[in-house]
């Protein structure tokens, strides 16, 4: 393919993300690998410790402040996923959960949604369900190949290095809500 087509693909690419991305009401996302780098750590008293990117928190908080519902959805459970989430203002926080698309369908009842409407965010074949059944989906750079395979949307930022916020800049833009003061 010469450079020319390519850019053409692309242009056709970003255009139909931004007409799925106009559309979001609701942006969830898995924790594990996407808002952090996926490492888990311990203290030598056995406390579990993650890190979380100031640039994601801001970016859920940017959504958030936009009107659209954020909710984090996470087969781990911990205090510090409820913490983070307490910290952003988020309260759909929905932790131990196997069936990611479950809780989406519970979400788009709650909020009255379609599932064009939702954007999701996850890294691994976990995720993949939820991933197919929402309007617009991405992954970390680093996410997982069979998830790569099935989103629309492979960011540039690895998992816990600002790729949740690439994505809500994303639809930030698409929306017309300014990011800046200049």
């Amino acid at each position: 393919m010469n450079a020319r087509s390519e850019r053409t693909r692309g242009r056709l690419r970003q255009a139909s993300h931004v007409r799925q991305l106009k559309k979001i009401r609701l942006f969830a996302t898995d924790v594990d690998g996407v808002l952090t780098d996926g490492g888990m750590s311990y203290s030598d008293s056995g406390d579990q410790i993650k890190t979380f990117n100031v640039w994601d928190g801001l970016g859920l908080a940017l959504l958030k402040n936009a009107g659209i519902v954020t909710a984090f959805i996470t087969m781990d459970q911990t205090p510090l996923v409820s913490l983070r989430a307490a910290r952003l203002g988020i309260s759909e926080v929905h932790q131990g959960v196997s069936d990611k698309l479950s809780v989406l369908k519970a979400l788009s009842l709650k909020y009255d949604l379609g599932f064009e409407e939702i954007a999701y965010m996850g890294d691994d074949v976990n995720d993949v369900p939820a991933l197919q059944a929402v309007g617009f989906s991405a992954t970390p750079a680093n996410g997982r190949d069979p998830v790569r395979k099935r989103v629309r949307y492979v960011c540039k930022a690895n998992g816990g290095e600002g790729a949740v916020r690439e994505v809500a800049d994303m639809i930030l833009a698409a929306q017309g809500v300014a990011l800046s003061t200049d």
